[in-house]
């Protein structure tokens, strides 16, 4: 990483842009992520995509081994920009993967033999898995989950929508990772890493300007 070029190229952002670039990236965190497995509906996923992006998840695996995916940008609302989209052909690579990294894998399920909301350790880093609309996550996800979780549901109706359901477990459980003693946030490393990619994202001529700034150093 090349601080002084990242430091250039953030001089064509305006004040406010900056200033919103730093504040966005204080409540952004890896310790939570978010997977989905082979959503039918591709509004579904474009929507957990946008509360990832709103409750300060920085990553999505998205898992394709049925259902190929493509973002739909008119209910990502942008969040595509701004959040790390990781794609895999199979659940199993996506788990592997996952585990490999230290996370523990989290079903989310209706059944009441789960763990709610209020009972999860929010201390381990966790992937959060949902699926698909109308079966739910593979048996291959609930084999090799280290937790299921629920959300406790008081109607007739048996299950969330996957949007909706991906919401309020992040909504509750970011809100509660916040107000515990875990270090949670991106490290430097990382902030700077986000600073690069998201300039180059904002910055249509930023090649032009890279280019630029190489030669004044020549």
């Amino acid at each position: 990483m090349d601080k002084e070029l990242l430091e250039y190229l953030e001089t064509f952002l305006t004040p406010r842009r900056r200033t919103l670039n730093q504040q966005v990236l204080g409540e952004r965190t890896n310790h939570f992520a978010v997977a989905v497995e082979d959503v039918y509906q591709l509004h579904n996923t474009s929507a957990v995509m946008r509360s990832c992006d709103i409750f300060g998840i920085q990553n999505i695996h998205v898992i394709e081994e049925i259902n190929a995916k493509r973002i739909d940008r008119e209910i990502a609302m942008g969040a595509q920009k701004w959040v790390d989209i990781n794609r895999y052909n199979t659940t199993s690579d996506c788990i592997k993967s996952l585990k490999s990294k230290g996370y523990q894998i989290v079903a989310t399920s209706p059944h009441n033999d789960a763990i709610t909301l209020n009972d999860f350790d929010v201390t381990v880093p966790s992937v959060f898995f949902f699926g698909q609309e109308q079966k739910g996550l593979s048996d291959l996800v609930m084999k090799e989950a280290d937790q299921t979780l629920h959300i406790p549901m008081y109607g007739f109706t048996e299950s969330l929508n996957i949007s909706v359901s991906a919401a309020i477990v992040l909504q509750q459980l970011t809100q509660k990772l916040r107000q515990s003693n875990v270090k949670w946030q991106l490290t430097e490393e990382e902030m700077l890493q986000k600073r690069m990619d998201w300039v180059k994202k904002i910055l249509k001529k930023h090649e032009l300007l890279t280019e630029r700034f190489l030669e004044s150093k020549k």
